[in-house]
């Protein structure tokens, strides 16, 4: 900023910053407003909700209970219901490895499952398809 060395010149600062000031304060009042809605705890539980239940959170979810299901799954079938000490642990690895990897893997998993769930179906309607045939044709 410049050097004010006149009453003019510091008249014309007085005003700039005057006229500054009575637009920038309703910016400031609205700004103020919208700060102070978003802490009320409502809002905030309101929002922390909404990031929860994002797309993005919803598939890490989903995929990590699928992999914390299918090692659950890999260890009771690996220990079944054996006392021994270094079975559950060897069953704790193993549940903690199948977790790891389905978890990181998650979304192959699904669209190979899905594909198989896909030919198993056609496959299964192709052979209603065939017996429909064959009593019609018997």
């Amino acid at each position: 900023m410049q050097k004010i060395t006149t009453t003019e010149e510091l008249k014309s600062a007085i005003q700039l910053l005057e006229y500054k000031q009575a637009n920038e304060w309703p910016l400031l009042k609205a700004q103020f407003s919208t700060t102070y809605e978003s802490l009320k705890p409502l809002n905030i539980l309101k929002s922390t909700i909404k990031d929860v239940f994002s797309t993005d959170l919803k598939g890490d979810i989903s995929s990590a209970a699928i992999g914390l299901a299918t090692g659950f799954l890999a260890k009771k079938s690996f220990v079944g219901t054996s006392h021994n000490p270094l079975t559950k642990i060897l069953g704790m690895l193993i549940e903690i490895a199948v977790a790891n990897k389905v978890g990181k893997n998650a979304d192959e998993i699904k669209s190979i499952g899905s594909l198989l769930l896909k030919k198993i179906f056609n496959k299964h309607e192709d052979s209603e398809k065939n017996e429909d045939s064959e009593k019609h044709n018997g």
